[in-house]
Order: structure tokens, then C-alpha cells, then sequence
């Protein structure tokens, strides 16, 4: 195995444009269908993270040259610098390491980037994340007042991490 993360350019889109177009992947996050961008949206998504840089940040995750998926970061500088975090592996990516060596790289840069907790809100049924978040030392606590809704709407677990250590 041989993972390389690194920040994603234009050279991902498509790749991320199939990633997001496949409802295996997208089935937790409410679309199990997949969610099908344009061309131009993909264009118009890269251009808003390039443009919330440093406080938030999209990486492509290849194994071989292969790739597998995406780790995420947004940090929200009005909410006590309270970082969401995202990742989304491709099925023949999973159950191999990719996805904490994903995520442990999205928190390390989180933090680095001036991130005081970060948070996931998992599906509940997506049993195999929720483990991967308790491996990595995120806890289950009440959710704060300007996320409760989004999170009861979507009847998401919401688990922080205090620290980037693990």
C-alpha cells in the first residue's frame, strides 16, 4: 500500500465527480442514488474551497496511483473554531486503512490550521465509520445549539475530538 493525500486541484474534479455519483459512497449522507454534478459545478465547488483556504481544505486520497476518495475540513471561525470533518472512500478502498490514514490527515491539518475541536455527525447506521471515530478518540457529547438542527434533522451521531492526537 502505498497512500498519497494531497491537496486536491482541477486535476481531481472528475475523479470527485464520480466519487460524489455513486450511491454506494453517497447512501449515509442522503443521497442513495449519488449525488450527479456538471462539469461547472464541480469547477464552482473547487473555486469556493480554494477560496475559504486555510480554513478549509479538500484532499484526494490515491493508494498505487489508484484513487480511493476525499477527505475534508472546514473550520467555522464564528463557532469557537469548532471543525467539521468529512471523508468518503470508493468500496475498494475500504476496510484497508485508507480511511484512517485519511482522516487522521484531515484532523493533524484541521488543528494545524487553527481548529480548537473538530466533529463528525455520522449516519447512524454507517457502523463502520462510527468505529473508525471512536478508534481515533472522538466521543459521543451534546451537540451545540447552531448545529442541533441540521444534526436531529438528519438523526446524525455527533462525536468531537478535542486534540489531533490519537
Amino acid at each position: 500500500m502505498n497512500i498519497l493525500i494531497k491537496e486536491t486541484d482541477e486535476s481531481d474534479l472528475n475523479n470527485i465527480k464520480q466519487l460524489w455519483a455513486d450511491g454506494d459512497v453517497m447512501q449515509f449522507v442522503g443521497f442513495p442514488d449519488g449525488l450527479v454534478q456538471s462539469d461547472a459545478d464541480m469547477k464552482s465547488w473547487y473555486k469556493r474551497i480554494k477560496a475559504e483556504y486555510p480554513r478549509t481544505n479538500h484532499y484526494s486520497i490515491y493508494d498505487d496511483g489508484t484513487y480511493c476518495g476525499e477527505a475534508y475540513y472546514s473550520i467555522d471561525g464564528e463557532h469557537n473554531f469548532l471543525a467539521s470533518l468529512d471523508i468518503k472512500l470508493l468500496k475498494h478502498a475500504r476496510s484497508k486503512g485508507v480511511g484512517e490514514k485519511g482522516l487522521r490527515f484531515a484532523i493533524e491539518e484541521a488543528f494545524k490550521h487553527g481548529a480548537e475541536k473538530v466533529f463528525v455527525d455520522p449516519n447512524p447506521k454507517n457502523l463502520k465509520a462510527i468505529a473508525l471515530y471512536e478508534k481515533l478518540l472522538f466521543k459521543r457529547v451534546q451537540c451545540p445549539p447552531h448545529l442541533r438542527e441540521e444534526v436531529e434533522t438528519y438523526k446524525a451521531v455527533y462525536m468531537e475530538k478535542e486534540t489531533p492526537y490519537f
